[in-house]
């Protein structure tokens, strides 16, 4: 079973940010389909989250809900992540998400990133904002990102973009078939005894 993390951050509802995130989904849980992996995706919208993310910054400790939330990314094998795009950057609600997950909760996990936009020209957003930060949180990226503009949902328009989700979808499904996640061992799962660490018999 290929367990995926759905991040969308976009702040209305519906919004173009969802659609693109479960086109991505869609079209990367077809691709796992073909090679014959089952495919389980969890899908975290951030703005239910806002007022608990702004308690975890504040407090340094994140309420039951989005704990769980957080777990079950950090617990995935792949992520897909969509943001806004608001001047030239993800948006601040996306960035907060990221911000709270413990350091090394993505290390070695194969993401897939997606953006939307108003203007085609915030697409390099992609590659001067978000590539960087995941790469800085020891992310697999994947090769293709996705940025869809408003003319990008537009009907002339449609098979573009439909095209680069394949593409990129194609290379995340590689990813996480090829080169699964490597997870780090977890000290509690085999605790050294009691009596061994005050050095006794």
């Amino acid at each position: 079973m290929t367990r995926i993390a759905v991040v969308s951050a976009g702040l209305s509802q519906p919004s173009s940010t969802r659609l693109l995130a479960d086109r991505l989904t869609a079209a990367t849980a077809a691709a796992l389909s073909a090679s014959g992996a089952d495919v389980t995706v969890d899908v975290v919208e951030v703005r239910e989250h806002a007022r608990d993310l702004a308690d975890n910054l504040l407090t340094g400790f994140a309420p039951t809900g989005l704990r769980a939330t957080l777990d079950t990314v950090a617990g995935a094998d792949g992520l897909i992540a969509v943001t806004p795009i608001f001047n030239a950057s993800y948006s601040g609600l996306f960035k907060t998400f990221f911000d709270v997950l413990e350091p090394d909760a993505l290390a070695g996990m194969p993401v897939l990133l997606g953006a939307t936009g108003g203007s085609a020209r915030h697409s390099l957003a992609l590659e001067h904002a978000l590539r960087p930060m995941f790469s800085y949180l020891h992310a697999v990226v994947a090769p293709t990102a996705v940025y869809a503009a408003s003319e990008d949902w537009a009907s002339a328009a449609t098979e573009g973009l439909s095209s680069r989700i394949d593409r990129a979808a194609a290379e995340f499904a590689a990813a996480l078939t090829n080169t699964p996640r490597a997870r780090g061992t977890d000290p509690y799962d085999d605790p050294v005894p009691f009596a061994q660490l005050l050095g006794t018999h």
